[in-house]
Protein backbone atom coordinates (compact mmCIF):
# COMPACT_ATOMS: atom_id res chain seq x y z
CA UNK A 1 0.00 0.00 0.00
CA UNK A 2 1.76 3.50 -0.91
CA UNK A 3 2.42 5.70 2.06
CA UNK A 4 -0.36 8.73 2.10
CA UNK A 5 1.02 12.31 2.32
CA UNK A 6 -2.09 14.22 2.53
CA UNK A 7 -0.84 16.99 0.11
CA UNK A 8 -3.73 18.56 0.52
CA UNK A 9 -3.20 19.92 4.72
CA UNK A 10 0.66 19.92 3.76
CA UNK A 11 0.15 22.56 1.30
CA UNK A 12 -2.30 24.66 3.34
CA UNK A 13 -0.14 24.91 5.95
CA UNK A 14 3.01 25.95 3.89
CA UNK A 15 0.72 28.65 1.93
CA UNK A 16 -0.70 29.41 5.79
CA UNK A 17 2.90 30.31 6.93
CA UNK A 18 4.06 32.16 4.13
CA UNK A 19 1.18 34.27 4.12
CA UNK A 20 2.00 35.49 7.96
CA UNK A 21 5.18 36.34 6.49
CA UNK A 22 3.85 38.48 3.82
CA UNK A 23 6.08 41.53 3.45
CA UNK A 24 9.31 40.31 4.79
CA UNK A 25 12.57 41.01 2.75
CA UNK A 26 13.75 38.57 0.31
CA UNK A 27 14.15 34.94 1.09
CA UNK A 28 12.03 35.48 4.68
CA UNK A 29 9.05 35.75 2.69
CA UNK A 30 9.73 33.03 -0.01
CA UNK A 31 11.71 30.30 1.16
CA UNK A 32 9.65 27.66 3.69
CA UNK A 33 12.15 26.94 6.06
CA UNK A 34 13.69 31.25 6.54
CA UNK A 35 10.00 32.32 6.56
CA UNK A 36 9.14 29.82 9.45
CA UNK A 37 11.90 30.68 11.69
CA UNK A 38 11.16 34.29 10.92
CA UNK A 39 7.36 34.16 11.50
CA UNK A 40 8.46 32.38 15.19
CA UNK A 41 10.73 34.87 15.97
CA UNK A 42 8.02 37.58 15.02
CA UNK A 43 5.72 35.59 17.21
CA UNK A 44 7.77 35.60 19.83
CA UNK A 45 8.60 39.70 19.71
CA UNK A 46 4.77 40.42 19.94
CA UNK A 47 3.68 38.19 22.55
CA UNK A 48 6.68 40.25 24.82
CA UNK A 49 6.16 43.47 23.22
CA UNK A 50 2.34 43.28 24.32
CA UNK A 51 3.38 42.94 27.48
CA UNK A 52 6.38 45.56 27.31
CA UNK A 53 3.51 48.11 26.10
CA UNK A 54 1.42 48.21 28.79
CA UNK A 55 4.51 49.09 30.76
CA UNK A 56 5.79 51.86 28.04
CA UNK A 57 2.01 53.78 28.30
CA UNK A 58 1.89 54.05 31.95
CA UNK A 59 5.69 55.66 31.99
CA UNK A 60 4.22 58.35 29.42
CA UNK A 61 1.35 58.47 31.30
CA UNK A 62 3.06 59.30 34.60
CA UNK A 63 5.23 61.69 32.24
CA UNK A 64 2.99 63.45 30.92
CA UNK A 65 1.00 63.94 34.46
CA UNK A 66 4.22 64.93 36.57
CA UNK A 67 4.60 68.07 33.43
CA UNK A 68 1.49 69.15 33.75
CA UNK A 69 1.44 69.25 37.09
CA UNK A 70 4.89 71.09 37.69
CA UNK A 71 3.26 73.88 35.68
CA UNK A 72 0.47 74.22 38.19
CA UNK A 73 3.08 74.12 41.59
CA UNK A 74 3.07 71.18 42.45
CA UNK A 75 4.59 67.44 41.84
CA UNK A 76 3.49 63.82 40.14
CA UNK A 77 3.70 62.28 43.73
CA UNK A 78 2.33 65.09 45.72
CA UNK A 79 -0.31 64.96 43.58
CA UNK A 80 -1.14 61.46 43.58
CA UNK A 81 -0.70 61.01 47.09
CA UNK A 82 -3.24 63.86 47.50
CA UNK A 83 -5.66 62.51 44.90
CA UNK A 84 -5.51 59.53 46.93
CA UNK A 85 -6.30 60.86 50.22
CA UNK A 86 -9.20 62.74 48.40
CA UNK A 87 -10.59 59.62 46.90
CA UNK A 88 -10.47 61.08 43.47
CA UNK A 89 -11.06 57.93 41.30
CA UNK A 90 -9.26 59.09 38.12
CA UNK A 91 -7.03 56.88 36.74
CA UNK A 92 -3.36 57.61 35.26
CA UNK A 93 -4.82 56.99 31.45
CA UNK A 94 -7.35 59.63 31.84
CA UNK A 95 -5.57 62.06 33.87
CA UNK A 96 -2.53 62.34 31.18
CA UNK A 97 -5.61 62.77 28.69
CA UNK A 98 -6.55 65.48 30.72
CA UNK A 99 -2.63 67.05 30.85
CA UNK A 100 -2.52 66.84 27.32
CA UNK A 101 -5.87 67.78 25.93
CA UNK A 102 -7.67 69.56 28.35
CA UNK A 103 -5.44 71.90 30.62
CA UNK A 104 -8.84 73.69 32.45
CA UNK A 105 -10.04 70.30 33.52
CA UNK A 106 -6.79 68.85 34.58
CA UNK A 107 -6.43 72.18 36.35
CA UNK A 108 -9.67 71.75 38.19
CA UNK A 109 -8.68 68.43 39.66
CA UNK A 110 -5.31 69.64 40.57
CA UNK A 111 -6.98 72.38 42.55
CA UNK A 112 -9.55 70.20 44.21
CA UNK A 113 -7.14 67.40 45.02
CA UNK A 114 -4.08 69.89 46.66
CA UNK A 115 -6.83 72.03 48.26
Amino acid sequence: MPRSQNKVASHRRRKKLLASAKGYWGGRSKVLTVAKHHVDKAGTHAYRHRRTKKREFRALWIARINAAARIHGTTYSRLISSMEKKQVGINRKVLADLAANHQAAFAEVVKFATA
